[in-house]
């Protein structure tokens, strides 16, 4: 199915707790000088225009990122800055967002010289767009299945290993692939750090997918979740992450930042975090 389209979506509460996730790796992983090999297996089409007629029809961006932004001025946490900033130079101002950056955007900010980038896109519509972007870009578009392409890209040349993997799970099996693809993956690579999203639904069917990594061989699995305080009664009730092997001290900054931004003035959430699998 390729039905899915991010944009419907794009800037959403749950991309605030994935960006935030992401770019804090990105940030603690760099503060090393050795390369890292990125991989991103659902790289959507890199921009997205909240003033668009799909991302006005759900209005999610206004509970999600622009909550964020209309708090910026009161977050403690340094490690929000480097996410404000690019926000700031693709808006080109101080007032309301009109451009949300997906996930193929925040790597490439974050690219050193000995970094790299691979994106994957199976969408056609959505790979035009990423190609059209990553043209101008030190980015590797794929068009091809993310999860098969990614066994295929390891081990990568660069000594570190980052992967963010966030498929749309339209389709059930996805959380049981998901799963089957973190454990090959972190057979492949047990030194890399790999960022699991999924959706926390009322039908409970992310269950499926934790049940699978703890009974997996994959050790040091942190898991985030965040929780809609006035939840739908169907449909995606909050946000979840699955990080392995997270830099040390992750846990308590990315709490720092969700603890932040949670409350009356901003996202209407409450977060948790625990470790599902411990070393």
């Amino acid at each position: 199915m390729l039905s899915y389209l991010h944009a419907f979506h794009a800037g959403n509460f749950a991309d605030v707790q994935k960006h935030a996730a992401l770019t804090l790796t990105l940030s603690m992983m760099q503060a090393k000088a050795s390369g890292i090999a990125c991989f991103d297996t659902h790289a959507g089409s890199a921009i997205y225009d909240l003033d668009s007629e799909r991302a006005k029809k759900t209005g999610e961006a206004d509970t999600g990122v622009q909550r964020l932004w209309n708090v910026r001025g009161q977050v403690r946490s340094g490690d929000w800055q480097p996410l404000l900033k690019v926000l700031s130079e693709l808006n080109a101002g101080e007032g309301e967002l009109t451009v949300y950056p997906g996930s193929p955007v925040w790597f490439r900010d974050f690219l050193r010289d000995d970094d790299s980038l691979t994106t994957f896109e199976l969408h056609p519509a959505e790979g035009d767009q990423l190609a059209g972007w990553a043209s101008a870009q030190r980015v590797r578009v794929m068009r091809e299945d993310g999860l098969k392409g990614l066994l295929k890209q390891l081990p990568p040349r660069q000594p570190r290993l980052l992967v963010l993997v966030d498929p749309s799970y339209e389709i059930k099996s996805d959380y049981a692939d998901v799963a089957s693809t973190l454990q090959k993956a972190w057979q492949k690579c047990r030194h890399g750090v790999y960022l699991i999203w999924y959706p926390i639904l009322s039908s409970g069917l992310q269950q499926d997918l934790k049940d699978a990594v703890q009974n997996s061989s994959v050790r040091k699995v942190l898991c985030s979740e965040v929780h809609l305080n006035n939840p739908p009664s169907r449909g995606m009730t909050g946000s979840g992450m699955l990080l392995v092997n997270p830099p040390w001290g992750f846990d308590e900054r990315l709490s720092a930042m969700m603890e932040d931004i949670s409350g009356s003035d901003g996202l209407d959430v409450r977060h948790q975090l625990d470790w599902l699998v411990p070393e």
